[in-house]
């Protein structure tokens, strides 16, 4: 029925997820933060091995609850690898001639509450990040959440996922506020992002891999949401596009994507 990889025919890949714009409190000043996922990944480079921080927002990809839906609108599909078939997760090859019927459909069953078809609540995915990043169990009432955008990336871009990385991906956001309402785990996210440097969490990754891990580790990056909006408006709207550096720190180039009053042209915000 779905396979897994590109063929010829399938040679579009589709990645839809949820992004979070997570934010809280400052329990010190007051001050409106954005909390990022940071993420330290062992990886091989062209000299040897390298050790990328990257920050990111919160979030992953949407799971498909029925695949006959799908199935039925396009034809065939395959999913990118044998793990996004085991979670059914977005992460698909399509054909090229089908990438505006699938975008027609994220945005419809987006618009749905409790949709039968995609899982849209962001609820899983931030539970499973924040125990990652925090070692904690985050329950639903230690924060509330509320659909912001859809924001669509529709020239397709080449992507950093390992299963996929020389065809190009045309994405699908849907965009949630999650703003932390428990002043525990708001001090608690704020002692995260403060304890951890960089290289402290390039050293923990590599002590993981020599460990037998992934030479993975992830923490929490907090950023004045005044100060990073700021960086981003002083900038080109062009050079947005691209991840940036922002307090010695790497941001993926789709933080931009959580940022209201950021214009970005790759992105249309519906």
């Amino acid at each position: 029925m779905n396979g897994v990889g590109a063929t010829k025919e399938l040679s579009l890949r589709v990645s839809v997820a949820t992004l979070v714009r997570a934010v809280f409190t400052n329990p010190e000043d007051g001050d409106l933060m954005l909390a990022l996922e940071r993420k330290a990944t062992l990886h091989a480079g062209e000299n040897g091995l390298v050790i990328e921080v990257k920050s990111q927002p919160f979030g992953g990809a949407i799971r498909i609850r029925d695949l006959r839906t799908l199935q039925d609108l396009i034809g065939d599909f395959h999913f990118d690898s044998e793990r996004s078939r085991s979670e059914q997760d977005f992460r698909i090859f399509i054909r090229p001639s089908n990438w505006e019927v699938v975008r027609e459909f994220c945005v419809q069953h987006f618009s749905r509450l409790d949709d039968p078809i995609l899982e849209t609540d962001p609820g899983r995915e931030l539970a499973e990040e924040f125990a990652d990043t925090l070692k904690v169990s985050v329950k639903p009432n230690q924060y509330a959440d509320k659909p912001i955008a859809t924001v669509i990336e529709g020239d397709p871009a080449p992507t950093e996922n390992i299963h996929a990385e020389s065809y190009l991906t045309a994405r699908v956001y849907r965009i949630f506020e999650a703003r932390i309402t428990d002043p525990t785990l708001s001090r608690a996210m704020m002692a995260n992002s403060e304890s951890y440097s960089n290289q402290d969490l390039r050293m923990l990754a590599l002590e993981d891999a020599r460990n037998g891990g992934k030479g993975r580790v992830n923490a929490i990056l907090a950023l004045s949401m005044k100060l990073l909006s700021a960086v981003y408006l002083t900038m080109s709207p062009e050079t947005r596009n691209a991840p940036v550096i922002f307090e010695k720190n790497q941001l993926a180039g789709n933080v931009a994507a959580v940022l209201e009053s950021v214009s970005v042209p790759k992105y249309q915000r519906l």
